[in-house]
């Protein structure tokens, strides 16, 4: 083949698996704040080069950007070429993409069919995907059967629904994505939470592989996710879905929040800058003392304490209000927080599958 082959997303997308490698050539930062599934970047401009390039279309001309750019552009191919693909079969067939399936893609794919690999170039670049995504997200969502994991603070929701992937449920997981527990203290150490539209796309990645005959669960989260906004129709459908109550004891919840957030128990410092968010609500009197607390080493009192005053009313109150099958919800005992206890309530609830 001596020209790649361009095709749009909704040609590309039923094809997704078949490719050898999806290639991302846009710049590390474009790359970092989304991607098409299982993509991998190889750059053609990195993040300087393409500021270079950019700056120099509109304060010089566009020859001139275009001629620093084709060199720039033909090394960092040669130096692709060289390091991943030497070792690429004839048949190996790349999907390769750019923001909107312009000089960058067509760059790559153009020299990679010259030396006669079946090259395909997404047309209309990663601006074709992200339309799909905001399309077709929406109407993935209304098909969903959604199963709503709910309880308060510390009931092991997330572990449940670990559990239940592990039995082989349909599960989504919008905290493991978002990388964050959801609550004002849920941010998880050295791990920063992906961008708006990552997040989206591994939402829209997750639920079109599902089998929508089959019901899909998910945890009773707020409408956002430390700073992530959950769709607003996966939040809508959620919100409508029949309900399963999870409850466990309070002095196994304390024990199950020490362990998930053994990072705060090692770290009081991290866990007293967290605490300053909740002034407003409990006043800095009990800020404080919260804090001694932690200083102290008296976690699992601050813990239960953080429990029983702010975590457990914003729950009560919040619940009925924005799950309208609560009330009707199955109620789900756990006996303790072992991994069996949790095999045990998933194989109750999937038996009623």
């Amino acid at each position: 083949m001596k020209y790649p082959e361009l095709l749009s997303f909704s040609d590309v997308l039923p094809r997704l698996a078949e490719f050898d490698s999806i290639i991302d050539v846009r710049s590390p930062g474009e790359f970092t704040e989304d991607h098409l599934p299982h993509a991998i970047n190889c750059p053609v401009l990195d993040d300087e080069e393409r500021i270079r390039v950019g700056t120099m279309y509109k304060q010089v001309n566009a020859f001139e950007a275009k001629k620093v750019g084709a060199a720039l552009v033909a090394k960092n191919i040669a130096k692709h070429i060289e390091t991943h693909f030497l070792d690429k079969p004839k048949d190996w067939m790349p999907l390769i993409y750019c923001w909107r399936g312009g000089n960058r893609s067509g760059s790559m794919a153009h020299i990679l069919a010259k030396i006669g690999w079946p090259v395909v170039q997404l047309d209309g670049g990663y601006k074709s995907y992200r339309q799909h995504v905001n399309q077709y997200l929406p109407e993935i969502a209304n098909t969903i059967s959604w199963r709503v994991i709910c309880g308060t603070t510390g009931s092991g929701k997330s572990r449940l629904l670990q559990t239940l992937h592990k039995q082989g449920a349909q599960v989504l997981d919008l905290e493991q994505i978002a990388a964050h527990k959801g609550s004002v203290l849920g941010g998880l150490p050295d791990l920063a939470q992906p961008s708006q539209k990552y997040f989206e796309s591994q939402i829209w990645q997750t639920l079109r592989e599902f089998d929508t005959k089959r019901p899909v669960y998910v945890e009773s989260e707020s409408k956002k996710v430390g700073n992530l906004r959950v769709p607003d129709q996966v939040i809508q459908t959620m919100r409508g879905a029949p309900c399963l109550a999870l409850h466990l004891t309070m002095s196994d919840r304390v024990e199950l929040l020490m362990q998930e957030y053994a990072h705060f128990v090692k770290n009081p410092e991290g866990l007293n800058r967290q605490l300053d968010c909740l002034v407003s609500l409990h006043g800095k009197e009990k800020i404080q003392q919260w804090k001694q607390h932690a200083n102290e080493g008296q976690m699992r009192e601050l813990v239960t304490q953080l429990l029983e005053r702010h975590y457990d009313p914003v729950y009560i109150r919040s619940i009925d209000k924005n799950f309208i099958q609560y009330p009707q919800a199955q109620t789900l005992h756990l006996q303790g927080i072992s991994d069996d206890d949790f095999t045990t309530v998933a194989k109750l609830i999937l038996s009623a599958e």
